[in-house]
């Protein structure tokens, strides 16, 4: 049994669609890399706090860009897999809606804290945090004033 020819150009819009969002979150994490990367190279060079802290910024716009391409991929898939489920039975319509998934899917908050958005963005998160503590000369000097008391006796 052969695939209805609008049937299968109608999946080929929403593979490419699917692939359109896995290349944004893909683009999006090597954005964030780089540009926290930069931020804290200033902020080490220079010395100057505001610039780590300033990394907080883009850094949690890509997280929650990250996440809402996650999901947009999601929504697409399972819209995919009705488009599949649907042969031979509804008419082509050509519709890219995905609300019919929307229950389906993880929310965006949800998106959020899975592990392929956390496991890059909480790190950069945590080390421009870090870095923008121990750049400043007082904060330094207070953390390595309570570790050395602790580890003298």
């Amino acid at each position: 049994m052969s695939m209805e020819p609008e049937r299968l150009e109608h999946l080929k819009m929403i593979q490419a669609v699917i692939a359109r969002m896995a290349q944004n979150s893909f683009l999006l994490k090597g954005w964030s890399v780089t540009l926290a990367t930069g931020m804290l190279a200033v902020a080490i060079g220079e010395k100057q706090q505001g610039f780590a802290l300033l990394g907080l910024l883009p850094a949690l716009a890509f997280w929650g860009l990250d996440a809402f391409y996650m999901r947009q991929e999601k929504l697409f898939r399972a819209h995919h897999e009705d488009m599949c489920a649907a042969f031979g039975t509804s008419p082509v319509t050509f519709s890219m809606d995905t609300s019919q998934a929307l229950a389906r899917t993880p929310s965006w908050v949800r998106m959020l804290v899975t592990k392929t958005v956390v496991g890059l963005h909480v790190p950069i998160l945590v080390v421009i945090l870090t870095v923008g503590v121990f750049v400043n000369p007082r904060i330094r000097a207070a953390v390595a004033g309570c570790v050395g008391s602790i580890v003298r006796p």
